[in-house]
C-alpha cells in the first residue's frame, strides 16, 4: 500500500476539513467536517465519501467546530467501526453540537420538503439526523494533550494546544516508514496570540510534511490588548444603542459567544451599557457554556469564565422566549447563532431588524463567501430569507477583535520551526486570496516555492523521500482545476452567479497553455449539466 495523502476538504475553501491518510498498516482521517457556505458548497455534503468508510481504522479530531467534525455522523452511518480521538473539552463540545447539526438538518429538511411537495418536486432525506450525531459519540474518546498515543498500528500521535477555541488541537503524527519515520503535522486552525479566553498556541517541532491553514494568510492585525479589545467593543454597542434600535450580533455557539459575553459583563460592570437588555438566543450556546465553565481552569484566565455563568444576561431556551424577543423594539443586544447567518435563530432576528433604519447587525467573526453573513456584510441592498425578500437598510457594522485565527505574520511565526527540514508544506482552510498571501510570506521568510502546494479537492500526494527530505508529490502533474464549488457542485444561481463568472475567469486565466483551457472548460461542461438551469 503507497504512503499517501488525500485532500477531501478545505482545499481552496475554509469548510469541509478533512485529510485521509494512507499508511501500510492502515487508514486514518484527520477531521470530517461538514462544507459551509453557499448551496453549491454545501451540495458537497450530500456527495458519497470518496473513500470506503468502513476502511478508516481512526479519526483525529482537531477541535470541535462543525466544518472539521459535522460529517463524522455520516461517516459512522456509512460504515466507519474505528475509534476516534480528541481533546476532553472537544468530545465534551461534541455531546451537544453534532445532535444540534443533525436537528438543524431535520429542520432544514422538513421546511425544504413543504416547499418540494407544493412544487411537485420529490422529497429528500438529511444527510443524518439527531438520532444519528447522538449514535456517533460513543466512538469519540478522549486523550490528553502533550502524550503520544497510537491511533493504529506504526502511527504514532500527540495533540498539542492550538489556541483556536476550548479544546483545539494541532496533530503531530510520526509514522513508521524508511529510510527513517515521517513526520507529519496537521494544524487544524491556529489560534492568534493574545486570545480572550486560550492560552497562545505552541509550536510544533521538527516535520518532514506540514498541513497548515491560511484562513487569514493575507491579513495583518495590530496587536491588541483585552482592555482595548473591549473598549472597541463597548464603542460598536452604545452608538448602536444610542441609534434607538436592537443591536442582532451573529455568534458561533463556541467561544465566540463566551468572549463576548464575558466582555459585555466586564463592561456593564464598569458602568457601561446602561439600560441594555442583553439575550443569548441560542439553546446550544447555553449548553456549550456550560462546557466552558466546566473546563474555566484551563482559560487563559485563571479560573475565569465567571461572567457567562449568568447574571449579565438572559439565555432564551424555548421557541417562545426567542418570538418574545422579536417583540423588543429598541434596547436589546441580541446575539444569537449562527455566526454566518445560514442557520438558526439569528436569521428570525435578521428579518425583525434588517429592515430597520435604527437597528445595527454587528459582525465579530468571518463570513465565508457566499452566505447569509457575507451578502449582508458586502452590502447587499435585499437579502432573500426563509424564502422573503428583505431590504437591508440597518446599520451593518464589523469588528475584527475576536478573532479565532492567527494572521499571517502569526501562521509564519508557528511555521518557522519547522522550517529547516520541511520537505512540503501543503496550505489548507483557506480562500485562494489568503493561500497566496500566505505562500507570499511563507516564501520571504525562507520556505522554497517549489516545496509551497495549494491543494485541490481530493487531490492525492504521495510520500517520497529524496536528497534526505520527506515530500509530498501530488498526482495530479500542476495542472489547475476549476474551484470545488464550479467543478463539483450544483450552483445557487439566486446568490453565485457572478461568483461562479469570476471563479471561471480567474481559472482559465491560470490555465498554462489550451490543452489546460480545455479540460477546464469540459469541467465547466459537466458543472452546467449537473445543476445548470
Amino acid at each position: 500500500m503507497t504512503l499517501s495523502l488525500h485532500i477531501h476538504g478545505a482545499a481552496g475553501t475554509v469548510t469541509g476539513s478533512c485529510h485521509r491518510l494512507v499508511t501500510p498498516r492502515g487508514t486514518l482521517l484527520v477531521d470530517c467536517g461538514m462544507f459551509q457556505g453557499p448551496k453549491s458548497l454545501r451540495a458537497l455534503n450530500y456527495r458519497a465519501f470518496p473513500f470506503a468508510p468502513a476502511e478508516i481504522a481512526a479519526v483525529l479530531f482537531t477541535h470541535a467546530h462543525i466544518d472539521h467534525t459535522g460529517l463524522f455522523p455520516k461517516l459512522t452511518l456509512a460504515g466507519f467501526r474505528g475509534r476516534a480521538f480528541a481533546t476532553e473539552a472537544t468530545r465534551d463540545l461534541l455531546h451537544w453540537l453534532l445532535p444540534d447539526a443533525g436537528a438543524i438538518q431535520e429542520y432544514d429538511v422538513e421546511r425544504l420538503n413543504r416547499r418540494n411537495a407544493r412544487r411537485a418536486e420529490p422529497t429528500i432525506v438529511p444527510i443524518y439526523t439527531r438520532a444519528d450525531a447522538e449514535a456517533s459519540l460513543s466512538f469519540i474518546e478522549s486523550q490528553p494533550y502533550d502524550r503520544w498515543f497510537e491511533p493504529l498500528p506504526g502511527v504514532r500521535a500527540r495533540m498539542r494546544n492550538a489556541g483556536h477555541i476550548l479544546g483545539s488541537a494541532f496533530f503531530e503524527v510520526e509514522v513508521d516508514a524508511a529510510p527513517r519515520p515521517l513526520r507529519l503535522v496537521f494544524s487544524g486552525d491556529i489560534g492568534p496570540g493574545d486570545k480572550a479566553l486560550q492560552p497562545d498556541p505552541e509550536l510544533p517541532g521538527r516535520t518532514d510534511v506540514a498541513l497548515v491553514e491560511s484562513t487569514y494568510g493575507s491579513r495583518s492585525r495590530e496587536p491588541m490588548s483585552e482592555v482595548d479589545r473591549r473598549a472597541v467593543l463597548g464603542h460598536e454597542l452604545e452608538v448602536a444603542l444610542a441609534a434607538g434600535g436592537n443591536v442582532v450580533v451573529p455568534v458561533f455557539a463556541v467561544e465566540r459567544t463566551q468572549e463576548i459575553l464575558e466582555d459585555i459583563a466586564e463592561l456593564k460592570r464598569g458602568g457601561k451599557l446602561k439600560g441594555a437588555q442583553v439575550f443569548l438566543d441560542s439553546p446550544l450556546a447555553g449548553r456549550t457554556t456550560e462546557v466552558f465553565r466546566a473546563h474555566r481552569m484551563s482559560l487563559s484566565r485563571s479560573g475565569g469564565g465567571h461572567a457567562f455563568s449568568g447574571g449579565e444576561f438572559r439565555l432564551s431556551e424555548t421557541v417562545d422566549q426567542s418570538r418574545a424577543i422579536g417583540r423588543i423594539r429598541a434596547g436589546a443586544i441580541i446575539l444569537a447563532g449562527s455566526g454566518m447567518c445560514d442557520a438558526g435563530r439569528v436569521k428570525h432576528h435578521l428579518k425583525d431588524n434588517l429592515w430597520r433604519t435604527d437597528s445595527t447587525i454587528l459582525f465579530v467573526g468571518y463570513q465565508a463567501p457566499g452566505t447569509l453573513g457575507a451578502l449582508i456584510r458586502g452590502g447587499a441592498a435585499q437579502v432573500r430569507i426563509h424564502g422573503e425578500e428583505i431590504g437591508v437598510r440597518a446599520r451593518i457594522r464589523s469588528i475584527d477583535t475576536y478573532t479565532g485565527h492567527a494572521d499571517r505574520e502569526e501562521l509564519v511565526a508557528w511555521c518557522r520551526p519547522m522550517m529547516d527540514e520541511l520537505g512540503s508544506l501543503l496550505l489548507v482552510h483557506g480562500e485562494p486570496e489568503g493561500i497566496d498571501g500566505l505562500s507570499d510570506a511563507l516564501a520571504l521568510a525562507g520556505v522554497e516555492r517549489a516545496r509551497i502546494a495549494a491543494p485541490t479537492l481530493d487531490e492525492k500526494f504521495v510520500f517520497v523521500h529524496r536528497d534526505g527530505r520527506w515530500m509530498a508529490t501530488s498526482e495530479i502533474g500542476g495542472v489547475p482545476r476549476l474551484s470545488p464549488e464550479v467543478a463539483n457542485a450544483r450552483r445557487d444561481w439566486h446568490n453565485d452567479y457572478a461568483q461562479m463568472l469570476l471563479d471561471i475567469r480567474g481559472a482559465l486565466q491560470a490555465a498554462p497553455d489550451d490543452a489546460a483551457r480545455h479540460r477546464l472548460l469540459q469541467q465547466l461542461r459537466r458543472a452546467l449539466g449537473n445543476g445548470g438551469r
